[in-house]
């Protein structure tokens, strides 16, 4: 928990309990109120995804046990877009926190999707505030900006306090044809400036990246090119939530004579959520993988999920030769229209790799102008800082060197005061001079399966030793009297099968136990837990001078 001081003044403070250190699991916190009795105001609540020191989980979120002290304090939830990264982890941890939830109308129809797949989803209070709207939430007046991203929506949130102001970005960048959302509002972002702004908190993703994004239109243009003089198939795999570049290729493949055939069930919840909400026409057309097969070579535009190299979804599985529905061959086209999230960088180079060996044409944005980003580079920060004109300003959303190079850039720029600041880290950003006061709880759990655990679980350290150890199970059977009343049985797993000179492990793990055991007075065989411990020790200690590896290991006695 938070230090308790004595201090009871009110003031105005600012917290990530993710999202500044790391890209994605983004959870940002404004507090009102004396130290005792803040309300607050939370915004986002993400994930992000694991890489190969969590083997086995599936995604990572931030761990809410703050909140979940705070939650009578907990003034609501406002989401800047729905990107799995800023919603992802409502579905899980909702139930922890049972919070109003404030949205635009294309992400409250993305939330409610979601919330199809759980038990709670008519529990969950969604209110839809819209594009430019204002809300009072709790002791904040907040107000919606529209910003350019990746997806319809994406907001800005201007937060009023009695004690001063800040500007969140979310997401964000400048981009004049989005093709969905309006452009970022240039006008009331400079209004904001002239009226005076407190505090800054903003994206730094492609803060190292100099000059301006392109734009989807530009994007467009190059995949209309390639669908157009594509010989055979062509699979385009991107984000889900990227409406425009849904849109693109739809068009793309209408003008090419194409049919476009859709794979994977997130892509069909965005469908849905963009018809809903206006962003496609409902009488939007394509065709289910269901199809694929019917269709000549030459007429095919897929429109697949897995740009990520997830493992369960399309491109993976078309990859492997394992999608039911839909296969690809030597000379088809798969573009990745998309790029690689920082960790997924050997998961996507598999799936690349296992189309490239079968002679299939990857194409990527290094090859073509397939993908533009979603974040603002140097020269986007420069104009945001120009019209707004914060006093403080915050890096968030990056690893540590975006996070260094943002906070370099606003000091160029002659922003007054700039905080470095990490997760955990609690600013005062009024009264009196923005500062670090305190330190809140903050880590990581993880859905592991269908359960929730605390990183701080053994079973997920153990599943990495296994993976470099391998294991070794042993079942000895004692009489009452502490002899052997049969020879050991043992299995191993990820070891290899023989020594250096040709014994097999299993023998050796045998031949360790019983000359571990036989160094036991019989008396003592009667404690069960110092046997199995005595053997396990004498294993590990054989296997390690014989093959230089130390198992996990786990020795199981019986007494008959």
């Amino acid at each position: 928990m938070a230090s308790r001081k004595s201090r009871q003044e009110t003031d105005f403070v600012f917290a990530a309990l993710g999202g500044i250190g790391e890209i994605g699991m983004n959870l940002y916190l404004y507090g009102f109120g004396p130290e005792e009795d803040r309300d607050w105001l939370m915004i986002d609540l993400g994930i992000t995804f694991p890489t190969e020191v969590e083997p086995g989980v599936d995604v990572i979120l931030p761990d809410v046990g703050f909140l979940e002290e705070e939650r009578r304090n907990i003034a609501g939830l406002l989401l800047t877009h729905a990107h799995e990264d800023h919603y992802g982890a409502i579905v899980d941890l909702w139930p922890r926190l049972q919070v109003p939830i404030y949205a635009t109308p294309f992400t409250a129809e993305m939330l409610k999707a979601k919330l199809k797949e759980t038990g709670f989803a008519d529990d969950v209070p969604i209110h839809v505030i819209p594009v430019g709207g204002t809300r009072k939430i709790g002791p904040f007046e907040i107000e919606l900006v529209a910003m350019s991203h990746s997806i319809p929506e994406p907001s800005a949130v201007l937060i009023r306090s009695p004690l001063g102001n800040a500007l969140h970005t979310g997401d964000w960048k400048l981009d004049e044809t989005p093709l969905t959302s309006a452009a970022t509002d240039e006008p009331r972002l400079r209004n904001i400036g002239d009226a005076g702004l407190d505090a800054l908190i903003c994206d730094s993703t492609n803060a190292m990246r100099e000059g301006i994004s392109p734009s989807e239109a530009d994007v467009a243009q190059h995949l209309a090119r390639l669908i157009r003089e594509a010989p055979r198939r062509v699979a385009v795999t991107t984000f889900a939530s990227n409406v425009a570049r849904i849109i693109s290729v739809a068009k793309a493949t209408r003008d090419a004579g194409r049919v476009l055939v859709v794979a994977g069930r997130a892509m069909y919840r965005v469908i849905e959520a963009a018809q809903e909400t206006g962003y496609l026409d409902k009488d939007f057309r394509f065709v289910p993988d269901t199809e694929f097969s019917s269709l000549p070579p030459s007429k095919i535009v897929a429109l697949c999920t897995g740009s990520q190299g997830e493992p369960r979804a399309a491109m993976a599985r078309i990859a492997q030769e394992s999608h039911p529905n839909i296969s690809l061959d030597a000379g088809d086209h798969v573009i990745f229209s998309s790029r690689t999230i920082p960790g997924n960088e050997r998961a996507v180079s598999r799936v690349q790799n296992s189309l490239s060996d079968r002679a299939i044409e990857v194409i990527t944005d290094q090859d073509h102008l397939v993908h533009v980003s979603g974040h603002p580079r140097r020269g986007e920060l420069k104009q945001l800082y120009s019209w707004v004109k914060p006093k403080l300003s915050i890096p968030m959303h990056g690893e540590g060197r975006h996070l260094e190079a943002h906070a370099e850039f606003a000091e160029e720029m002659g922003v007054p005061q700039v905080l470095r600041i990490r997760n955990g880290d609690l600013v005062r950003l009024a009264p009196g001079e923005p500062r670090i006061i305190d330190e809140l709880p903050c880590g990581r759990l993880y859905r592991d399966g269908s359960v929730v655990v605390s990183e701080e679980g053994s079973h997920v350290r153990d599943r990495r030793k296994l993976s470099f150890v391998g294991t070794v199970a042993l079942s000895v059977v004692l009489s009452d009297k502490g002899t052997l009343v049969a020879e050991p049985e043992a299995a191993v797993i990820g070891l290899a099968e023989e020594t250096a000179e040709g014994e097999p492990v299993e023998d050796l793990v045998i031949d360790a136990a019983i000359g571990a055991l036989e160094s036991i007075p019989r008396p003592r065989r009667k404690d069960a837990k110092m046997v199995a411990d005595a053997l396990r020790r004498a294993i590990r200690a054989a296997v390690n001078q014989k093959l230089g590896k130390k198992p996990v290991c786990s020795v199981l006695v019986t007494r008959l």
